[in-house]
């Protein structure tokens, strides 16, 4: 958990990301009591966090990375360095060779992929396997947005759709179904993944139960994900993978915000130095309600400000806050909880500013800026 007792915003500059270290080392911990006690291997799901500057701690604790395409899985290769496991909806003829060449694990999203790359598989190196995502048609994500079993779904491979396939050089199969879950929701996951796809399995060496567990949640119940992992494990002697991505930056970094003018329109509004569509897009689509340090609801506390970011999306708003004392201009606000799928889902849309990175070591109170973004970084995006 980040350590916000003893953190003080104002030596950091605005906007700016920060991550404590030791709550991450913390989340890291846990994890790793799991691969223990469970036998399975942990990979990196960098597309949930990629803070590279980061790796060499993370990398004490995991088995690899997984990636979702080329540029992923090359920072997995050259910046963590262990196993990378690479999944796509649809590879690219011009891009297929390098991602066998610094993969461990390639996963194809269809039939029709792994037919078309079937040279790729036959000259590959021995250490490169190759797997198929299925779709147990099983939903357990509470919303549309985030979940791969939906009707209609472009992610995995029903069962139906197996009949009269050639599975030669097929090692493993690849899932995934959760979305913030507890184990119990993998469970009831498997029990359908095992009707279905379970005659297939005692050919094959690993499965991937891909991501979406809460490992590092207080409440989630980790003896019963590693009796699963066991049971799998020991009933049709595989290995087994689990792709954690929020779970290993869980409550373990913050935005810091500065308010730069405030306003009213029926209710007051602080326009911040942020943007939400730009710095936490996942407020908007999952959508959810941070939590900011030292605020409450409407009618909680007495001074009741509506959050605005620095976009000229009209939409671009937290949401409505309740504080203590007024705001001003300049007062600095905490947002918690914005490691992951924050950094790796920003964009500069609007030329706005983008957030500083920075790693806190509350144990001796260093702080290591490790990036700022300018106008070049805008405009190198652009042609």
């Amino acid at each position: 958990m980040f350590n916000i007792d003893t953190f003080d915003s104002a030596k950091f500059p605005s906007p700016c990301y920060i991550v404590d270290e030791s709550a991450l080392r913390g989340n890291l911990m846990v994890l790793d009591s799991v691969r223990k006690e469970s036998g399975a291997k942990i990979l990196l799901a960098l597309k949930g966090f990629a803070m590279f500057s980061l790796f060499p701690v993370i990398r004490e604790y995991f088995d690899g990375t997984c990636a979702s395409g080329l540029y992923e899985a090359r920072l997995g290769r050259e910046q963590f360095g262990k196993e990378v496991h690479t999944f796509s909806p649809a590879f690219k003829d011009d891009e297929i060779g390098e991602i066998v060449s610094i993969s461990n694990h390639v996963v194809f999203n269809s039939f029709t992929q792994l037919e078309h790359f079937r040279d790729k598989i036959a000259a590959a190196p021995s250490h490169v396997r190759f797997g198929l995502r299925v779709n147990p048609e099983h939903s357990e994500a509470e919303v549309d947005l985030y979940n791969p079993s939906a009707p209609g779904s472009r992610l995995g491979i029903r069962a139906a759709d197996f009949e009269g396939r050639c599975l030669d050089g097929i090692s493993g199969f690849h899932f995934h179904t959760l979305c913030e879950q507890n184990a119990d929701a993998l469970e009831r996951t498997l029990a359908v993944f095992e009707e279905k796809f379970g005659g297939w399995l005692h050919d094959l060496d690993w499965v991937n139960f891909g991501g979406g567990h809460h490992i590092t949640r207080a409440d989630y119940d980790r003896d019963l994900l590693c009796r699963i992992v066991r049971r799998i494990r020991d009933k049709y002697d595989v290995e087994v993978f689990l792709e954690p991505g929020e779970a290993v930056a869980l409550n373990t970094g913050v935005l810091v915000a500065t308010v730069q003018d405030i306003v009213h329109n029926d209710v007051d509004i602080a326009i911040l130095d942020v943007s939400v569509t730009c710095h936490m897009p996942d407020v908007l689509e999952m959508p959810y309600r941070p939590m900011i340090e030292g605020a409450g609801m409407p009618g909680e506390k007495p001074h009741l400000y509506r959050l605005g970011g620095v976009s000229c999306l009209a939409g671009d708003v937290v949401g409505d806050y309740s504080f203590d004392r007024k705001l001003s201009v300049g007062d600095r606000l905490v947002f918690h909880d914005m490691a992951h799928y924050t950094m790796v889902k920003t964009t500069m849309f609007n030329g706005v500013r983008h957030p500083s990175i920075a790693i806190w070591r509350p144990a001796d109170s260093t702080i290591e800026l490790v990036r700022e973004f300018t106008y070049e970084d805008y405009r190198s995006r652009l042609s």
